[in-house]
């Protein structure tokens, strides 16, 4: 782009001095062509012809000398008396070894393997011997194919077959047309908003798959301890322990699980929990529970933390075992269709102390002789059964609503 822009440049310039008054640069070279502060490329050191001396009036034979004449064409430095003001066609052959300048960035008439100094230059161009002498310009050294083309064309020995500025105006916008929009800067600038604007749209999606995900690692967060703990863990906040003056919770285990275990491998044993917690957790998420965790075929559940709910958590744990021990029924064992599950329910309510234990894999964890009651409550309960303690009776009968049986006095581990 860069390229093509400064050979565009060139050729407006030209074509302009072309059309106007001053006919002809008759001096064109890279040195001639400058560059302003937007990196605009302009043209510079041509008119007032009469003020300057030819190379034969000079009688100038020195190494600058012959540098100068690099970009002339061979036409004009075979004539004896050369027009001070050149012509047109000799400035498109001067572009043409200013394109090959650009190309390769490797001075004026740069010949690949060959070392000659300006004056054999001069000469070997001046003879016009087939194959006319000309820097080097391969093909696959050119941004495009038809540049190459473009140049060679330029630097015709003949001049009649030289193109001039406005169909080479015509040509290199057609080769430049991602460029063509302005000078350097313009181009420049162009890119740099079209990075910014691609640069905007992959931040967005960066952003977008970063907060996707961190919403995925939320919700896993969520889904492994409370709410408010999560958050307040997500915050880097410490977790304070915590005491609960009255909740309840719920205990409940397989009955003949270890029975059953043992006549099961060990993928049908983790098939049968995956199908009964999965089943159960559809069942608790109805109400307002909290599920502490699963131990084996062990399912612990309390109500009451970390939202205090009055009296309503021993109603809530009720009725989710109700439900609980509804859905047992409809659970199917799959390697043992004609098995039935003997869920056992214990439930007692007290008071808990609740926080969150370890670093690495934090887990909520409640404390207290309320825990234990609440296991002795299931451990000592019967299969198909909810094993209620005094004190969550007493505030059942609060709510009139719920029907239980004495079962008498049960010897229990304290």
């Amino acid at each position: 782009m860069f390229r093509y822009s400064i050979m565009q440049d060139i050729v407006r310039g030209m074509a302009y001095l072309h059309s106007s008054e001053i006919k002809s640069h008759g001096n064109l070279k890279s040195t001639n062509c400058v560059v302003d502060s937007r990196f605009v490329v302009k043209i510079t050191d041509f008119g007032l012809h009469h003020l300057r001396k030819t190379d034969d009036e000079q009688e100038d034979e020195s190494f600058a000398a012959f540098q100068r004449m690099l970009w002339t064409a061979p036409e004009l430095l075979r004539m004896q008396q050369r027009p001070r003001e050149g012509t047109q066609k000799g400035d498109v052959y001067s572009f043409a070894i200013i394109c090959q300048e650009i190309v390769y960035r490797n001075g004026v008439f740069f010949v690949q393997n060959i070392d000659l100094s300006p004056k054999e230059t001069v000469d070997k161009v001046k003879n016009g011997i087939k194959p006319y002498f000309r820097p080097t310009l391969e093909t696959f050294d050119c941004p495009t194919d038809e540049l190459a083309g473009v140049v060679k064309k330029c630097w015709a020995e003949d001049p009649v077959d030289r193109p001039d500025f406005q169909m080479l105006k015509g040509q290199i916008r057609k080769l430049n047309r991602d460029g063509d929009k302005g000078n350097i800067l313009d181009n420049l600038l162009s890119r740099m908003e079209q990075y910014a604007n691609n640069l905007e749209a992959l931040v967005a999606e960066r952003t977008s798959d970063y907060l996707e995900e961190k919403r995925k690692a939320e919700d896993l967060l969520y889904s492994m301890l409370p709410r408010q703990v999560a958050s307040q863990l997500i915050k880097g906040e410490t977790v304070m322990a915590e005491t609960y003056e009255q909740v309840t919770i719920y205990f409940s285990d397989i009955c003949g699980f270890t029975a059953l275990s043992a006549d099961s491998t060990a993928m049908q044993v983790v098939d049968l929990l995956n199908d009964l917690y999965t089943a159960f957790d559809t069942v608790v998420s109805r109400f307002d529970v909290y599920k502490v965790e699963t131990i084996g075929d062990a399912y612990m559940v309390v109500s009451g933390l970390p939202n205090r709910n009055g009296n309503l958590h021993a109603r809530e744990i009720a009725r989710m075992s109700l439900a609980l021990l509804k859905e047992t029924y409809g659970i199917k064992v799959r390697h043992r269709p004609d098995y039935q599950l003997k869920l056992r329910i214990g439930i007692h309510s007290g008071s808990v102390c609740a926080g969150v234990v370890g670093l690495k894999m934090p887990r909520y964890c409640l404390f207290g002789d309320t825990v234990n009651t609440s296991s002795r409550m299931e451990s000592n309960g019967e299969a198909l059964k909810i094993h209620v303690s005094p004190d969550t009776k007493a505030i059942l009968d609060t709510f009139g609503t719920f029907i239980l049986e004495l079962r008498g006095d049960v010897e229990m581990k304290v």
